[in-house]
């Protein structure tokens, strides 16, 4: 797809879960990214990669910013947007920090790896020492530290860890290829106990099961 040639400058620093989940895509790759906001991440991978991109966002103000960075975007629920796509459309689909508000996340998880060869997701992780600390002494669920939003606002989210998503994907029947852990922005290697201290965490996986077929009613 062509870019804006207004967006000639390079792009803004990526946020850092961000820029962990680029450095994960390979060049000329094609790509979906769901739930892409304000389309920054898409922007800097064709710009840096030069992979060809498109993006699913629901909100009007995201398909706004994306439209005027030049990026081809659709407006729409992530479900009913997968579902146009056929089989092997894409080499990369991403899902940055959309994982807890799905109400189905082993149905998009498994489109994603329908549509795509390669799912690429991002969340931030509870069981971080500091959500730990405030559960424990404030008795009160405490936000992420990297998502910061009362469990009250919408879109509602469901917290969840590390561990969590690793027996998810076993569950599932996914493979986690390659994973990224970020504490405060700053990059931590995986074998130092990972769940206690990553604030973020980026997977990369594929399908090991047979596909999910079709959305359970």
């Amino acid at each position: 797809m062509s870019i804006n040639p207004r967006a000639v400058a390079p792009p803004a620093r990526l946020r850092p879960d961000l820029q962990a989940i680029a450095d994960l895509v390979p060049p000329q790759a094609r790509v979906l990214d769901l739930g892409c906001g304000d389309g920054a991440l898409l922007e800097s991978l064709l710009l840096q990669k030069k992979v060809r991109g498109r993006g699913i966002e629901l909100s009007e103000d995201g398909v706004l910013a994306c439209v005027r960075r030049g990026l081809s975007v659709r407006q729409g629920d992530l479900g009913e947007g997968l579902a146009d796509y056929p089989d092997d459309s894409f080499d990369i689909v991403i899902l940055a920090q959309t994982l807890p508000f799905l109400d189905d996340p082993a149905y998009i998880l498994g489109e994603m790896l329908r549509v795509g060869r390669q799912a690429i997701v991002s969340f931030p992780n509870w069981g971080s020492w500091r959500c730990r600390l405030d559960l424990l002494f404030t008795g009160r669920m405490p936000p992420a530290a990297d998502l910061p939003q009362a469990w009250y606002e919408a879109p509602r989210r469901q917290p969840f860890t590390i561990t969590d998503f690793a027996h998810f994907c076993v569950t599932i029947g996914l493979t986690i290829e390659q994973e990224l852990y970020l504490a405060g922005g700053t990059r931590i290697q995986p074998r130092t106990m990972k769940n206690l201290r990553a604030t973020t965490a980026v997977f990369s996986l594929s399908r090991t099961q047979p596909r999910i077929e079709a959305h359970p009613a």
